[in-house]
């Protein structure tokens, strides 16, 4: 939970928070943001191509640490970058670093709950992310009532994500559960569930990437800074962190499948209030929708990943991540243009929200489609 708070709640995610006073300090546009948002996302996709591959098998426990440790390290580097180029570098390096704390982590804690049988503590280690993101809303509050220089976010930040590390390094001290054979895993074996799911799974990441990149700058659009910024991210953190166990009774009743289709129509909702209704309503509406969405969602589409294949979890759980990486690459870039050129964040949204819809759709044909029983 600590590791996911570092690497995901904070290490991806105080970008949010942050944006608007880094807009302002170095007179970005909305593409601009959209650009370093995205390289963020190239280095999250790279990271999960790399870390697909057995060149890391016994390292997990190494690679996850150093993750944090690179986390840590370029947050506290954001205030020296002075453009765009430098930007997109630090945040294209902070992608791979938080791929690899994602999965290597995930793939240890989770085959150590599948062998305890204790697959129920999933929701635990999810809940590190709404975690982050509620430290992040809080640092954001501070920051606005002190009127603190835009670079003291991103050293805050950093100190905490040093604290957070070393507490997830002191209690991670485990390998991951290996078969009796020793043996790599096996090249994934596609069919069509996994084909549907994982192109869903692509469109899930476009879809919830503008809302989680722009909120705080859809609040900040049109008006001076205000301490509901900080607000509408606290409510996001929090509606988060409980997310996964809310849905478990879904998930129990209708499978991981369903689950993930219906959480990703109650996302798009979310991102359409966001900008369609008046504010502080929509903001807080879309907030709250999407912090109560994505992490389950996240969650539970990597579960369909490892559930269609069962002899390469971890392979599975990459690929699933890099689908993600490349959905969120888009997202921002397709939004910060649109933004530029509408003077607002509503055509980037509704496109967003498009896309979750379509996912859902996918979501549906791929358990249709499903062998045997499993849902």
């Amino acid at each position: 939970m600590v590791a996911m708070a570092v690497a995901m709640g904070i290490g991806r995610f105080v970008y949010t928070p942050l944006l608007p006073q880094l807009m302002d300090g170095l007179h970005l546009s909305p593409a601009d943001a959209g650009l370093i948002a995205s390289a963020n996302y190239v280095g999250y996709l790279l990271g999960a191509i790399l870390a697909a591959y057995g060149w890391a098998a016994g390292r997990e426990r190494v690679m996850f640490v150093a993750g944090l440790v690179a986390t840590t390290v370029l947050l506290a580097a954001m205030p020296f970058a002075g453009g765009v180029v430098t930007l997109s570098i630090i945040r294209f390096a902070a992608g791979i670093a938080s791929a690899f704390v994602m999965i290597f982590c995930t793939t240890i804690i989770f085959g150590h709950f599948d062998r305890a049988g204790r697959s129920g503590l999933q929701a635990l280690h999810f809940s590190g992310v709404g975690l982050g993101l509620g430290a992040s809303a809080l640092l954001l509050v501070a920051l606005i009532e002190t009127q603190s220089h835009w670079a003291v976010g991103w050293y805050a930040s950093a100190i905490v994500a040093f604290v957070g590390s070393i507490a997830a390094a002191i209690l991670i001290r485990a390998d991951p559960v290996r078969g009796a054979n020793g043996h790599k895993e096996p090249l994934l074996q596609w069919n069509r569930p996994l084909v549907l799911i994982t192109v869903a799974y692509g469109l899930f990441g476009i879809g919830y990437i503008v809302t989680a990149t722009f909120l705080v700058a859809i609040v900040r659009a049109g008006q001076e800074q205000s301490v509901l910024e900080g607000w509408v991210w606290l409510a996001t953190g929090i509606a988060a962190g409980p997310s996964v166990l809310f849905w478990a009774p879904l998930r129990r009743r209708f499978g991981l499948i369903a689950t993930f289709t219906v959480g990703c129509l109650v996302e798009a909702f979310g991102v359409a209030a966001s900008v369609l209704m008046p504010s502080p309503a929509g903001p807080f509406i879309g907030g709250m929708l999407l912090g109560g969405t994505f992490v389950a969602v996240t969650a539970y589409g990597l579960n369909v990943g490892r559930m269609l294949a069962p002899q390469s979890q971890r392979r599975a759980i990459a690929i699933m991540t890099a689908a993600f990486g490349t959905g969120q690459i888009i997202g921002p870039l397709v939004a910060g243009y649109l933004a530029d050129l509408s003077g607002n964040y509503t055509s980037g949204s509704m496109v967003a929200a498009l896309a979750l819809v379509v996912a859902a759709l996918l979501a549906i044909m791929a358990r249709t489609h499903e062998p045997g029983t499993q849902n």
